[in-house]
C-alpha cells in the first residue's frame, strides 16, 4: 500500500513517515504541490495525506487538480482552527481532514479506516453497506449505482464521485426510506465519529445531491429529515427496481 505525503514541514513528514513505515506502508513524499502532483501521476499512490498550507500551489489546488482526473483518497492536515477552511477541503473532495496538531497513531487509524471503505484495503472487520453488497447493483429509474466497480450513471451518463460521495450513497440506497442519522453516516462511512462533527456530512451529502440534480430528469433522492439527519427515496413508480439484493 503507497501512501503519498504532501508536506512542507520535514519533522511532520518524518513522523508520518515512521509511523506508517511501522503500519507497514510504503511512504512517498513531497515538500510542494508541484512535486507532489508530479509523484502523483508517477506512482499512483492509494492515499495521499496532503497539507493545506503549501509554499507555490497550496493544499486546496493540488486537491482541485487531483480531483480533475483522479479519486484516489485525499486526507487533509490544516493548521487552521476555522470551520470554514475545512468545510472547502470537503467540497474540493477531501475524504477526510485532521488538524495539527494531531496525534500520529490517530492519523494511521484515519487511513486505514480510509482505505478500507474505499475497498483498497480489505483488513479490519467492520462493513460497508458496498462490502456486504459486493454482487449488487441498484437501479432507481434512470439511476444505476454499480457497486463492484463502484460506478453511478445516470441515464446512462457516468457520474463521477469521490470516494465518501459513493460510499455514502450506496449507504443510503442500500435502505430506502431508512432514516440515518449524521452519527450513524459517521460511523457507518468514515468507521469512527468526528467527536459529533455532523458538519462533514452535510458537506458530503450537498456535493453528492448537486452531482445527481443536475441531470432534470433525475428526482431528488437524497432527502433531509429535519432534526435527525438523511434518507434515500425511491422513485415512487412502477419502473423503479432494485437488484438482485431485495
Amino acid at each position: 500500500m503507497k501512501i503519498l505525503v504532501i508536506e512542507d514541514e520535514a519533522n511532520i513528514t518524518q513522523i508520518i513517515r515512521l509511523y506508517l513505515e511501522q503500519a507497514a506502508f510504503t511512504v512517498y513524499s513531497a515538500e510542494d504541490g508541484i512535486a507532489g502532483l508530479e509523484l502523483h501521476a508517477r506512482e499512483q499512490p492509494d492515499l495521499i495525506i496532503l497539507d493545506l498550507m503549501l509554499p507555490g500551489l497550496d493544499g486546496m489546488e493540488v486537491c482541485r487538480r487531483i480531483r480533475a482526473w483522479a479519486n484516489t483518497p485525499i486526507l487533509m492536515l490544516t493548521a487552521r482552527q476555522g470551520e470554514e477552511d475545512r468545510i472547502a477541503g470537503l467540497e474540493l473532495g477531501a475524504d477526510d481532514y485532521l488538524v495539527k496538531p494531531f496525534s500520529p497513531r490517530e492519523l494511521v487509524s484515519r487511513v486505514k479506516a480510509i482505505l478500507r471503505r474505499s475497498g483498497t484495503n480489505n483488513g479490519g472487520n467492520q462493513e460497508t453497506a458496498s462490502e456486504k453488497s459486493k454482487s449488487e447493483q441498484l437501479q432507481f429509474g434512470g439511476l444505476t449505482i454499480n457497486i463492484p466497480s463502484r460506478r453511478v450513471s445516470v441515464n446512462s451518463q457516468p457520474i463521477a464521485l469521490t470516494v465518501k460521495e459513493f460510499d455514502l450513497l450506496v449507504t443510503l440506497a442500500s435502505s430506502p426510506d431508512r432514516v440515518f442519522t449524521r452519527e450513524a453516516l459517521l460511523d457507518q462511512v468514515w468507521g469512527y465519529t468526528f467527536l459529533g462533527d455532523g458538519r462533514t456530512v452535510d458537506v458530503h451529502i450537498g456535493t453528492l445531491r448537486k452531482k445527481l440534480e443536475a441531470h432534470p430528469d433525475v428526482p431528488h433522492h437524497i432527502q433531509t429529515v429535519w432534526g435527525v439527519g438523511y434518507k434515500f427515496v425511491p422513485i415512487p413508480s412502477t419502473t423503479t427496481t432494485r437488484s438482485p439484493g431485495e
